[in-house]
C-alpha cells in the first residue's frame, strides 16, 4: 500500500476555491479505528457551511465529508474484516476528524456500517446520510406503512426529499412536494411524487389546500427556520411538522410556540447523527435492499472525480443539484 493518498482539503473558510487537492500522509491505523478505501463520498449541505466557515468548532485546514462508502483495508475489529464494504456518517467525521473527501479515510469502528450489497459505488454513496435522514424524519413524523395520509414535503428536490418522497410513495402514502423550478419539476415525478408544487414565493397554503383542502398529515420541512412557523399553519390541525433540514439556517427567529403551534398539532425534528453507526446499520441495509429490489428509487444528480471538488461544491451552492452529488475519489473522469 503507498504511503501517501490524495485527499480534497479545506485549507481555510471561503468559497468553493478554498478546497485543494493535496499528497497527505497515510493515516496510520490506531487502536479503536480502521481505515477504509473511500470508493464514493455523497456531497452535503452541511460541508458546505463547514467549508463557508459556519461550524465554529472544526479547525482548518480539514478534510471534509461526512459520510463514505468504501472497503476496509487495514482493520482493528474482528467484526470489520479486510474487503469488507462499509459506509459512514456523521459522529463528527470531516469536522473533528478527516472525513470522506480522501482516497482514504480513518475512521473509528463504531461509525462503521457493515453493508451487504450489489449496487454500484456511484448508488450506493447516494444513500446513507440521504435515505437515513429521509427514514429517520418520517418515522419521527409517526409515518407507517400501508397506513394512509398526506405527506408535504417541503425542499422536494433536495437529496433527502427526493429519498424521503420514494420512501413515502412506496409506503403508500399521497405525497405532495415543493420545488422553486418548474424545471425540477418531472424529476419529483420520476420518484413517484403525486402532486408537484411550484412555490414561486406566493401564497403555498394557496396551492397547498388547492390539493388538499384540509391540509397535509404531515410536513416534512427541509428547508427549515424561515418556513418552520408558515409549514406549523399548513398541516392539518393536529397533524405534525419535522424539520429535518436547514436550507434557510439554524435558528428560527422570535420562535413563540405558545401562537406559533396550534393546539393538538406537532412540531418534531430528526438529525441523522442518531442513526450513526450501530444504531443505522439495519436500517441502511433495509435501504438497500429496497434499492437492489427497485422499490426505493434513488436520484444520483451528478458524479465527480475528486479532482472536480471544486466544480462539485460550485454545483451544489448554485442550487443546480436534483438529487445527490457524489463524488467517487478513486475514478478518473
Amino acid at each position: 500500500m503507498s504511503t501517501t493518498m490524495r485527499a480534497a482539503v479545506c485549507v481555510r473558510a471561503g468559497g468553493p476555491e478554498v478546497l485543494e487537492i493535496r499528497e497527505l500522509p497515510m493515516p496510520p491505523v490506531r487502536d479503536g479505528w480502521s481505515l477504509v478505501r473511500v470508493e464514493g463520498a455523497g456531497l452535503n449541505r452541511s460541508e458546505l457551511r463547514t467549508r463557508q466557515g459556519h461550524s465554529p468548532n472544526v479547525k482548518f485546514p480539514r478534510v471534509l465529508g461526512i459520510e463514505c462508502v468504501g472497503t476496509v483495508v487495514d482493520s482493528t475489529d474482528a467484526a470489520l474484516p479486510v474487503g469488507q464494504t462499509v459506509a459512514a456518517v456523521m459522529g463528527e467525521m470531516g469536522r473533528e476528524f478527516d472525513g470522506g473527501y480522501a482516497e482514504y479515510a480513518l475512521l473509528p469502528n463504531s461509525l462503521l456500517m457493515p453493508i451487504s450489497t450489489t449496487l454500484p459505488w456511484d448508488v450506493l454513496a447516494a444513500l446513507p446520510e440521504t435515505y437515513l435522514t429521509a427514514q429517520g424524519s418520517l418515522d419521527a413524523l409517526g409515518v407507517v406503512p400501508g397506513a394512509p395520509g398526506r405527506l408535504l414535503i417541503r425542499g422536494g428536490t433536495s437529496s433527502v426529499g427526493m429519498a424521503a418522497a420514494s420512501i413515502a410513495s412506496a409506503h403508500g402514502l399521497r405525497t405532495a412536494a415543493t420545488t422553486r423550478r418548474t424545471e425540477k419539476m418531472d424529476a419529483l415525478r420520476a420518484v413517484g411524487v403525486d402532486h408537484v408544487l411550484l412555490d414561486d414565493g406566493g401564497s403555498l397554503a394557496d396551492v397547498v389546500h388547492r390539493v388538499w383542502p384540509e391540509g397535509p398529515d404531515y410536513v416534512l420541512d427541509l428547508i427549515g427556520t424561515a418556513t418552520v412557523p408558515d409549514s406549523l399553519k399548513l398541516v392539518r390541525r393536529g397533524g405534525t411538522v419535522c424539520v429535518a433540514g436547514s436550507l434557510s439556517g439554524w435558528l428560527i427567529r422570535e420562535f413563540e410556540p405558545i401562537a406559533m403551534i396550534p393546539p393538538g398539532t406537532r412540531l418534531t425534528a430528526f438529525h441523522s447523527d442518531s442513526l450513526k453507526g450501530a444504531a443505522g446499520a439495519p436500517v441502511l441495509q433495509r435501504v438497500v435492499g429496497e434499492v437492489e429490489a427497485g422499490v426505493y428509487r434513488p436520484n444520483v444528480d451528478r458524479v465527480f472525480a475528486l479532482d472536480d471538488i471544486v466544480e462539485a461544491h460550485r454545483h451544489m451552492e448554485n442550487d443546480q443539484a436534483t438529487g445527490k452529488v457524489v463524488v467517487l475519489p478513486g475514478t478518473k473522469f
